[in-house]
């Protein structure tokens, strides 16, 4: 997924003070690293907290446990409208964008409440937490997600084997484990928005079951010396992924990069609270409005300047001018 800034094609010099100029200081600041990685870092990293914070809200205060099914299914059809959207951009950042957030809204609305309506029907109980009374470990949706794990792994398959990926992740596996099944296709065209979304959901859902099997008392458990060792690691991972992040140009490279950089990064926290070694406050909206307004509104900002900051040509034309003014 990431591209090395020195491959990317040189734009002529004559446009450069076009590039630099015109929007002020800070926006010129978000054309370079470690800006543009950090930006995408942040508003993906926000948006994992956010995801609880949505949940909740729609659930237990509005609109409510009577309209729970079809407010979800709003928020899935507007990621379904935002994906239709992007496949149609002719913008890579835009389209970059917009598959980011259609894949956000379509897990939060059509998956993960589907499991809520799931679990619901089947009357499967809530996992509750044997070190705090009356707390729950697992919400019971979550216990029905583990039941995915076949879906994962099959379909997984297909994408490991795929000649057309440009996923780093599977091509190291391709790479190594002799598992490349042809060349790439010769000018095969890859829809942004569509890759953006799928890896959206996908690696959430990996996530969110490996975290879930971790947790299983009878694989693990949240608790297990394992489990520690697996944080330690998780954090190490996150640290390096980030630090390759910062030096991105590309904002779109940026941008699918983050997304399992932030996620990967938010399972430290995922599981450091399944410790209780913090309130997490995003799960508390009603008690923390302040703080989660503020959160909302930082996150909306970052969006903002991330979905401004400009393609990696412009990028190209700033450092150029780093490197002029240098010399």
């Amino acid at each position: 997924m990431s591209t090395p800034a020195a491959d990317l094609p040189a734009a002529p010099l004559a446009a450069a003070p076009r590039a630099a100029a015109p929007q002020g200081r800070l926006m010129s600041l978000l054309y370079r690293p470690p800006w543009v990685g950090l930006l995408a870092f942040v508003v993906v990293f926000i948006v994992q907290a956010l995801g609880h914070t949505v949940m909740i809200v729609m659930e237990d205060v509005w609109p409510g446990p009577d309209y729970i099914y079809q407010s979800a299914f709003a928020m899935g059809a507007l990621g379904a409208v935002l994906l239709f959207l992007g496949m149609r951009s002719p913008k890579e950042v835009a389209a970059t964008w917009y598959g980011f957030w259609a894949g956000t809204f379509l897990w939060t609305g059509w998956i993960e409440f589907s499991y809520v309506w799931s679990a619901n029907y089947l009357g499967v109980p809530d996992l509750m937490d044997k070190s705090v009374a009356g707390a729950i470990a697992t919400k019971a949706e979550y216990l029905v997600m583990m039941s995915s794990i076949g879906v994962m792994g099959t379909t997984l398959v297909y994408f490991l084997l795929n000649k057309e990926t440009k996923c780093n992740f599977f091509l190291w596996f391709q790479r190594n484990l002799h598992l490349k099944t042809g060349k790439p296709s010769p000018g095969y065209q890859r829809n942004f928005a569509a890759i953006t979304a799928l890896e959206t959901v996908y690696v959430i859902w990996f996530f969110y079951l490996v975290l879930l099997f971790i947790y299983d008392d009878k694989i693990l458990g949240d608790r297990h010396p394992v489990t520690y060792g697996i944080f330690f690691v998780n954090v190490v991972w996150a640290v390096y992924l980030c630090q390759r992040l910062m030096k991105f140009w590309k904002v779109t490279t940026a941008i699918r990069y983050g997304i399992p950089t932030a996620i990967v990064a938010w399972n430290a926290v995922e599981i450091a609270g399944r410790w209780h070694l913090f309130t997490e406050f995003w799960e508390r909206p009603q008690e923390f409005a302040l703080e989660m307004s503020l959160v909302t509104v930082g996150c909306i900002v970052a969006a903002l300047l991330a979905a401004r900051t400009p393609a990696h040509q412009k990028a190209e034309l700033s450092r150029q001018k780093l490197a002029t003014a240098s010399e």
